[in-house]
């Protein structure tokens, strides 16, 4: 029986995040087209998903003696790809113009309170800062619902991190992240998924992905596993902007959705309880059932038992509606009118439960082949 509360699953279950990153490249118009683009794949398939930006206060964030660094990939993108709190602000809109949720990870505190001014209903803690305890203190402190990837986190970092959030009471997905940009199908490490639900069955447990190979077989492996929110990297084919090869264009995407609906189709979505049985199968199995015929003539009062069954009955395909089957166990009870040889044992021969309960009755009559 899962443990997670149903909060919790409302928020994260089956949810996806399309990680717009800095694929904006520090221009609006792009920005804008990116949303739309995915956009438009997200309500096609009619999944529910995140955009998620990436917030930093590029003022504070890069040290002075580094700023114009360009031999630094790291600093030369950050400054590269800044965007005003008004451009922010647009695009955030577009968001939700689109129908998507709006989200963020924000990497330092001034960003932080960035999303609480945009109200970002979801905030997400990158791989990176999983010890980095001032923000994540921060985070925690707007007691919004959080996701975190993993990534190349201990398992002491991911059990003090998950306990801080448990003992708040704060909504948190965890997220399975191999922090490889791309990686490899053999560097995925899918098992994870179970291990991070063995090791936290309260939480909702997903997969943050760089895989570049296949948009749809880690899609039904992962969900099921029990993987019930996903996180990949989106761009677009632009104005001839190289994509990474980690990233997902939109047709990238709806691949990768309708993998997602593939899977749910064919795991059923019940996990916790017994499955409800179709007619249809139930009508199919039906037919399978060897059914009761008289081995020789019996008389009327004849008395079943186990010992005379065997010796005076035999058991064959097909069933008939109404025949008494290998399902019926039939001790005491006794024929109410005469049988020939062959003749298939009815509901209506014997007396006892499976002619005077009517749903038995009922089910008896309406199950096997109706040919006389």
């Amino acid at each position: 029986m899962s443990k997670v509360k149903q909060r919790d699953k409302d928020l994260f279950e089956n949810f996806f995040v399309l990680e717009l990153a800095n694929n904006h490249w520090g221009r609006l118009e792009r920005g804008l087209k990116l949303i739309r683009d995915h956009g438009a794949i997200v309500r096609y398939n009619n999944v529910k998903a995140a955009i998620k930006l990436q917030f930093r206060d590029v003022d504070e964030f890069i040290h002075p003696d580094f700023k114009g660094n360009t031999e630094l990939r790291y600093v030369k993108k950050t400054e590269d790809t800044k965007l005003t709190k008004a451009e922010f602000a647009r695009m955030i809109q577009e968001i939700r113009d689109v129908s998507c949720i709006p989200m963020a990870t924000p990497f330092d505190e001034a960003s932080v309170d960035l999303c609480v001014e945009f109200d970002m209903p979801i905030i997400k803690i990158a791989s990176s800062d999983m010890n980095d305890w001032l923000l994540i203190e921060k985070i925690a402190s707007t007691r919004r619902p959080t996701i975190v990837s993993t990534g190349g986190a201990s398992e002491k970092d991911l059990d003090d991190l998950v306990s801080f959030f448990e003992k708040r009471d704060i909504p948190l997905s965890i997220n399975h992240c191999v922090s490889l940009y791309p990686s490899e199908d053999s560097e995925l490490n899918l098992d994870q998924i179970d291990y991070l639900r063995n090791r936290y069955p309260e939480h909702v447990i997903g997969l943050s992905t760089h895989e570049y190979h296949d948009w749809h077989s880690s899609m039904l492996i992962s969900y099921g596993k029990g993987a019930r929110t996903w996180e990949r990297h989106i761009d677009i084919d632009y104005e001839g902007v190289p994509v990474s090869s980690y990233c997902s264009l939109p047709e990238h995407c709806d691949s990768w959705f309708k993998a997602f609906h593939k899977a749910k189709e064919m795991c059923g979505g019940i996990s916790d309880s017994r499955r409800v049985i179709s007619k249809k199968e139930t009508e199919y199995l039906n037919a399978l059932v060897r059914g009761a015929y008289a081995r020789r003539d019996l008389e009327s009062n004849y008395v079943f038992s186990k010992e005379s069954f065997e010796k005076d009955f035999y058991l064959a395909i097909p069933l008939h509606k109404g025949q008494l089957s290998c399902r019926e166990v039939m001790n005491g009870e006794k024929l109410l009118k005469p049988i020939k040889a062959n003749e298939r044992l009815t509901i209506e021969h014997i007396d006892g439960p499976y002619s005077e309960n009517s749903s038995l009755k009922k089910l008896i009559m309406n199950r096997g082949i109706d040919i006389q």
